[in-house]
């Protein structure tokens, strides 16, 4: 069953119109922009057969609840992603072992849309965070991942500690990072099955999370800074499970 919603930003709707046309009901733009990106966005949906509806700013403004939009937004339908929790993809036919993202009560969209960018980039196979307290797959969020969030499933999970849990039991090795652990990243194994947790903006991992986790690890800082905000952090940590799985 297909839910209809709105998509908005250059990005995320040439991602979706390049990924799934059929999915694109209506792509609606800003009657006044005739600059060359918008050009280019007209093309394309020309090419794709996709129906373009030309509007004021203002009802864009309304569509979008006055998002950032950039004059163009699209609606379309979602089919749901084939991997509805964990369970579906531990016992799916995977060509690496597990690679997971946990996010830890991650609230900003911006930051959330970001990490499932990362998320992407380097072929996590699903992102994890808490249904409550936490950012969920809003529209910024999707505007942010630039299509990333309709190719990365992300998972929703009503308790995360007892989610942890299970992925124990399946053999996932769960590594934390903390600024304040006594290992570093680079000592930690990424080439099993793996889940990366990462805590919230400012507080980090909650207590028992932390507690969960198989390993705790900081991240090396060479610099002045003391902090790097989540998305930040997991394109470092990704990208060093990534280097170690594709050695392995």
């Amino acid at each position: 069953m297909s839910i209809t919603r709105i998509v908005f930003g250059f990005h995320a709707v040439l991602s979706r119109i390049r990924q799934n046309p059929a999915s694109v009901q209506e792509v609606c733009v800003d009657k006044t922009r005739k600059d060359a990106r918008m050009q280019d966005l007209l093309q394309l949906a020309e090419q794709k057969d996709v129906r373009v509806m030309q509007m004021e700013k203002e009802r864009l403004d309304g569509l979008a609840a006055n998002g950032r939009h950039q004059g163009v937004l699209a609606r379309v339908a979602d089919t749901p992603l084939p991997y509805q929790d964990i369970h579906d993809i531990l016992e799916s036919d995977l060509a690496e072992p597990p690679f997971f993202l946990v996010l830890d009560g991650v609230e900003d969209p911006h930051n959330l849309g970001a990490c499932l960018r990362v998320a992407d980039a380097m072929g996590v196979h699903a992102v994890i965070a808490p249904k409550d307290r936490a950012a969920g797959l809003n529209a910024t969020v999707r505007k942010v991942a630039c299509g990333a969030a309709e190719t990365v499933p992300f998972i929703a999970v009503t308790n995360l500690a007892r989610t942890l849990r299970e992925l124990k039991e399946a053999g996932v090795w769960l590594v934390g990072a903390v600024a304040e652990a006594e290992d570093d990243l680079f000592t930690a194994k990424f080439s099993g099955p793996i889940a990366i947790v990462l805590g919230a903006e400012g507080t980090g991992l909650r207590r028992l999370t932390a507690e969960t986790c198989d390993q705790l690890v900081s991240i090396p800082m060479f610099g002045t800074v003391e902090s790097l905000n989540v998305s930040v952090a997991s394109g470092i940590c990704l990208y060093e499970a990534r280097r170690q799985r594709n050695l392995a």
